[in-house]
């Protein structure tokens, strides 16, 4: 038998500030954005250039790492797993997100210019979470 993976890896810049808001069991987690950029150059000698954005999801500890130290423009590594989220709307229209549920975090870039806190000069680094329950219950999405 063969074995499944569902990995994502990418190195990009914060396109929001982190939003926190914790579940009505009251565990942390931190929503944010993150563009990676590709440079390229065509066959006729035209550069090009192609966005794309991730939302990603961090929970726990993570969460409150990623909402204190994270803000928009920063350089970070990000590694996870890619999941669905499907709801309804008010309206009963159907609706789907995929997300990147965050497992690592690395900062990455300039330190000093990057962080919310400067006060808090800490050994930044690689930040990893929580590995308890891997699939939330859905009630447990506070937006």
């Amino acid at each position: 038998m063969g074995r499944d993976m569902n990995k994502v890896m990418i190195i990009g810049h914060l396109g929001r500030d982190p939003e926190m808001r914790y579940t009505p069991s009251g565990r942390p987690m931190t929503r944010f954005s993150v563009a990676t950029s590709r440079n390229w150059t065509t066959t006729d000698g035209d550069r090009r250039s192609e966005t794309e954005w991730f939302n990603v999801v961090t929970w726990g500890r993570l969460a409150e790492i990623c909402n204190q130290y994270l803000n928009k423009g920063h350089q970070v590594y990000i590694e996870g797993r890619l999941q669905t989220r499907r709801w309804e709307d008010q309206d009963g229209n159907k609706k789907s997100t995929i997300e990147v549920v965050a497992s690592e975090m690395l900062m990455l870039g300039d330190r000093n210019n990057n962080h919310k806190h400067e006060e808090h000069e800490h050994e930044f680094g690689d930040f990893h979470g929580e590995h308890e329950a891997e699939d939330p219950v859905e009630d447990e999405f506070p937006f």
